[in-house]
């Protein structure tokens, strides 16, 4: 008996720890309308979605509350019993506050606010403050604060004290010390102010894209839906250490890692905010100066989540957003990820090639590897031959980082090095290659 007082005493500190982490989480209720065009499936998903945010702003959702609607009540979302119901909710969970799954006009979350006497936040403020707790470089910061300055620029109006952003929690992360509902010129000149950092940062990188052209760095961006595992497997690609975690938008910032491919040739890997459904309008205007980093790419891997049932949509979602950027002639390759969790009813999509893999099996990050180097091979490299004398070490040196080598030997009867392999059309090294022996291709 002496020796489970000790396990008696872990189990119930355990279970002490676990209700004052509980307690420590916002307590939410969900609300979300079901419209006629919208799938059982789509919305379930949606909903499961929204579950994911919440957690992923330290939320805890005690029940939710669903409705099928012929359309959106202008007023107040809801119907009327749909929206007494809710208060009576409310009333006996006594939750923090309530969480809608769609975008509220002002009016809308005036209503409710002031119906439910409680914290009324949507799907975009929601998302903004995640991306406002993720947010590390002055880029990234400067971005989201512009996104929530002008999501709540025109909400305002009416809000008073609800709309604070003093106190702590859900939905109040962000621009705190700016004080939104004191003074609405304020908040346009801090927009004219934010947005004029903006440009110079855009500045910077466009000098930085056109200094990596001009070094003829070849550059594979990942894209994917959020949680699809892009950092992950960024990771292992560069051998870098970015944050990962099983958490929506775990990465916010853009990173650029040099990646090494199997032949030794080395290339630039950037990493970038995963893509969700309904991302809104504001934040995608406010990142596109980031995501300008997708269009400059010479190849794209696009991360899929093959364990998750909803992927066909992430993908149609993924696809939308690089049609929006106006990403239409860089070549994609498709990495299914999460393949030993793959579901039942997966199929892969005939849009693109292809590639099923997990990115915490080795063997399958070298076969991506391969693959990646494949495709720039067929599509972004010519053939060149050339033999080089030993004195040449400057120009050996060069094309064993700067092009892709496929054979390497050294005569002993010419006493020359001869190399095969490929290279970009437009490298200064194909001059001097043609200039050597006529053999550049």
């Amino acid at each position: 008996m002496i020796g489970l007082l000790p396990l008696n005493f872990k189990t119930e500190r355990k279970l002490q720890l676990k209700e004052i982490e509980r307690n420590q989480k916002e307590k939410v209720i969900i609300i979300a309308c079901q419209l006629p065009l919208v799938s059982n499936d789509h919305f379930e998903n949606s909903l499961e979605e929204l579950h994911s945010l919440t957690k992923t702003a330290n939320g805890i959702v005690l029940t939710e509350a669903t409705q099928k609607r012929d359309r959106i009540h202008p007023s107040t979302y809801i119907g009327k019993g749909k929206l007494e119901e809710l208060s009576g909710l409310v009333e006996q969970l006594e939750p923090d506050l309530v969480i809608v799954n769609d975008e509220l006009s002002p009016s809308q979350l005036k209503n409710l606010t002031n119906t439910l006497g409680l914290k009324v936040i949507d799907r975009t403020q929601l998302i903004l403050d995640i991306f406002a707790s993720r947010a590390r470089t002055k880029e990234g910061k400067l971005q989201v604060e512009l996104a929530q300055l002008e999501y709540l620029l025109p909400r305002l109006i009416g809000q008073g004290i609800h709309l604070s952003r003093q106190g702590g929690g859900i939905g109040t992360r962000g621009p705190g010390e700016t004080q939104l509902e004191t003074d609405r010129r304020h908040i346009r000149n801090r927009i004219v102010d934010i947005k004029a950092q903006l440009k110079q940062v855009l500045e910077h990188r466009v000098r930085y894209r056109a200094r990596r052209k001009k070094n003829q760095v070849l550059q594979v961006a990942l894209v994917g839906y959020t949680n699809a595992g892009k950092s992950t497997l960024f990771n292992r690609l560069s051998k870098s250490e970015s944050y990962e975690e099983d958490l929506l938008f775990a990465t916010l910032d853009p990173m650029t890692r040099m990646m090494v491919l199997p032949s030794g040739f080395r290339t630039l890997l950037t990493d970038t905010v995963g893509f969700i459904q309904d991302l809104p309008t504001t934040l995608v205007a406010a990142f596109r100066s980031t995501l300008e980093e997708v269009k400059e790419a010479d190849l794209i891997l696009h991360i899929v989540d093959s364990s998750n049932e909803d992927y066909q949509n992430h993908e149609k979602t993924v696809y939308k957003l690089l049609e929006e950027l106006e990403v239409k002639e860089i070549p994609i390759l498709t990495v299914y990820n999460k393949s030993d969790q793959i579901c039942e009813a997966f199929v892969a999509s005939p849009k693109e090639e292809f590639i099923k893999i997990s990115a915490f099996d080795l063997n399958d990050v070298k076969r991506l590897k391969v693959a990646i180097e494949n495709r720039m091979k067929a599509e972004m490299m010519v053939v060149y031959s050339v033999e080089l004398s030993p004195e040449e070490g400057k120009i050996l040196s060069k094309l064993k980082t700067e092009s892709l080598i496929e054979q390497f030997s050294f005569d002993e009867n010419k006493d020359v090095y001869q190399i095969k392999g490929r290279i970009q059309p437009t490298h200064p090294l194909v001059t001097k290659l043609n200039q050597w022996n006529g053999k550049g291709k």
